[in-house]
This record gives structure tokens, sequence and C-alpha cells, in this order.
């Protein structure tokens, strides 16, 4: 069963003090000293190190508090498990990227849920590389992320395909263009997501293969938030480069204008993402299926949408 000394252990490393630990695990600090001189002596290794005052792993001590979150998430899968057993339930936790959590995944996984009343999805907004970090750990059990696996460890489905696009204002002077180019872009103020962001990232490169920089650009804000850039967008405050399914709902309802840039054929995947051993490969066929069906009704509302307002031009 799972040692309880690495349960301190983890404690200890995410607040960063022995006291801070053992006020969180209600214990005496000396107890919670001598389960950490424990595991080292165990392990013949010293875990932290000081530096004015501060706690450090040692490079010993990141190998073991990397494997103790994996072994305390596989502990408490477990428990999950039997639990989950004995009330004929299912516990499952998704990690979702920013972006794809923008799209018609909440409503996906809401039906799934809908149609299996033994189910009970989580859902955990994340970064790519935190959410990587957290299938390894099993804190979450698949995940649906924009961009490609980098991540050998998980096998993925394509869920879906989309682009990226230059949102922009109905008041902006772009808005009544079929297609913005470099160069009218680099006299903009582009808001952007942050370094780490997917979709940012895939703009970056396609910039790299062209010989330009991010840097020949006016990005005058980063923010992460995708409804916060859109709102931004919307009061003039500048342009961004963006997944063009984010932006959908605003442009059925004339609230921003999206345009292609030239030479900037930026193509993004929607993936889930699982590790290999996850047990449940019929709830993402179901996922899968699910999303397609929504995407063909919405499509044929949006032909149908199109047609009537072609109706109604030529009537007028």
């Amino acid at each position: 069963m799972f040692d309880y000394k690495f349960k301190t252990l983890l404690a200890v490393y995410e607040t960063g003090s022995f006291t801070k630990a053992a006020k969180l695990l209600a214990l005496t600090q000396p107890a919670v000293s001598n389960q950490i001189k424990l595991i080292e002596s165990e392990l013949n290794i010293k875990i932290f190190y000081r530096d004015s005052g501060i706690l450090t792993p040692t490079s010993e001590g990141k190998i073991v508090i990397k494997y103790a979150r994996r072994a305390l998430g596989l502990y408490e899968k477990m428990n999950t498990a039997i639990w989950d057993e004995k009330n004929h339930r299912k516990h499952i936790s998704v990690g979702i990227t920013h972006t794809a959590e923008s799209n018609r995944i909440a409503e996906v996984l809401a039906r799934y849920c809908e149609d299996h009343q033994d189910v009970r999805l989580t859902l955990i907004t994340d970064s790519i590389n935190n959410i990587y970090d957290r299938i390894k750990t099993y804190d979450i059990s698949f995940a649906i992320v924009d961009g490609r696996i980098s991540e050998s460890s998980c096998n993925s489905i394509l869920l879906d395909t989309d682009s990226l696009v230059l949102a922009v204002s109905n008041n902006s002077p772009l808005a009544r263009k079929s297609m913005v180019t470099i160069e009218e872009l680099k006299k903009e103020r582009i808001i952007l997501r942050l370094p780490d962001s997917g979709t940012r990232n895939l703009f970056v490169s396609h910039l790299e293969s062209m010989n330009l920089s991010i840097d020949d650009f006016n990005i005058y804000l980063q923010v992460d938030n995708i409804a916060t850039i859109k709102d931004l967008i919307r009061g003039d405050f500048g342009v961004s480069v963006l997944a063009k399914s984010t932006c959908m709902d605003e442009v059925r309802k004339g609230k921003l204008k999206i345009l292609p840039i030239e030479n900037l054929s930026m193509i993004r995947e929607t993936n889930i993402i699982y590790p290999s051993d996850f047990e449940h490969i019929h709830l993402l066929q179901d996922i899968v299926k699910i999303y397609h069906h929504i995407e063909g009704q919405f499509e044929e509302d949006e032909s149908y949408s199109a047609a009537l307002g072609g109706n109604e031009h030529e009537n007028y």
C-alpha cells in the first residue's frame, strides 16, 4: 500500500516548508522531519538542501518526488475504482486545454453523461504541459487537447481539425477585407495568448517557416483567457490570432469578424490523449461519435441559415 511518508514528502515539497507541511497534515514539525529522514535513510540519499532558507530538492530528490506523485495517484485511483465497483459508478477526470475548452467539448461530455447515468466526469482545465504531467501521475484519466501529441507515453485519437485566423472587431478597417497580409498585420496592435499556449506556438512556428519572428509584430498585450481576448477585440483594443472554432459563436452573432492571413495556412488538430493502460476505450469512441453527431447538426444548421439568408436577400 502507499507509504504515508511519501505523502508527507509531497506536502513538504508543495508547501516549501516542514512547518507548513506539519500544519497541513496535522502533525508536529519533528514528526515531519523524522519521516523525511527515514526516506533519506532508506534510499541513502539527501532529498532537500537549503538555499537562503528555501527548501530545494536535490537531483535525487526530484526523482523521488516524481515517483511519489505517481504512486499517490495510483493509490487514489485504486480507492476510487474500488468505491466505483461497489456503487456501480465510474468517476473519470478529464483534462482539457484552454482552447479546446472553448469549443463544443463541454456539450459533448454533458451529453455523454446524460446517456450514461453511471458515469461522473470532472473537467480540469490546464496547460498542455501540466496535462501531460497529470496523466503520468494518474491525476486525470484522459485529456482533450489542441495540437499534436508530443508525449511518447500517451496514445491519441484525432477528434477534429481547426485553423487559426485573425479575429478583428466589426469597426476595424480590416473587417472589410477578405484577407489580411503580413505587412498589414505588422501595423496592428496584437493581443496574443501566453508563450506556453499551443495556439501561439503554432502561429510562431509558421512565422519562423517564413523567416519571420514574433518580434517583428507589435505584441502589446498577452492574455491567457480566450474570452477576455475576444472582449478586448470587440472593444477595439487590438486584434488577435485565435482558433476559428473559438470565434464562431461571436461571428454568427455578428460580434466579430475573422480573416485568413495571407501565406499562413495554420491548421491545428484537436486530439484525445490517454495513457496506454486506459481501460475505457469505448468511452472515448462514444465521445468521438457524439462530437461528430453534434458537428453534423451544426453544419446542417449553418447551411440552412445561409440558404435562408440568401433567399431573404433575393426577396428583398
